[in-house]
């Protein structure tokens, strides 16, 4: 499966932003989705993770109560809804697929997208 990230930009301290994640190639419905972030010089990090059902969702504590990861099946898509967004959480976002578990651990996943970049002015 490819993924392609999309929607991030240049906000404010306190601004909230939506990032979106298209999956193309089939069988979309079988894969746990996460959403990882990496800041320069440093190895990506957990932000998120979805299962293939949506039913399960998993948070890094940093973000648990701000952002928000959803996905809609039917339409290929996954989404990271960030709210009360800060300056430390500029980063190049990525968004990524496995069908071993869902985990936060970066390795687990075997599909990638190219990052976006989010940028919070303070």
């Amino acid at each position: 499966v490819q993924l392609q990230a999309s929607g991030g930009g240049l906000v404010q301290a306190g601004d909230s932003l939506r990032i979106s994640c298209r999956a193309l190639g089939r069988a979309f419905n079988s894969y746990h989705m996460g959403w990882f972030r990496q800041f320069p010089g440093k190895e990506r990090e957990f932000v998120a993770t979805i299962s293939s059902s949506g039913g399960t969702t998993v948070y890094a504590d940093s973000v648990q109560g701000r952002f928000t990861i959803s996905r809609d099946n039917a339409k290929n898509m996954v989404y990271l809804q960030m709210n009360s967004l800060k300056p430390e959480d500029t980063a190049l976002y990525y968004c990524a697929g496995t069908r071993a578990k869902l985990s936060r651990d970066p390795a687990e996943y075997v599909y990638w997208g190219r990052g976006t970049l989010v940028t919070v002015s303070s």
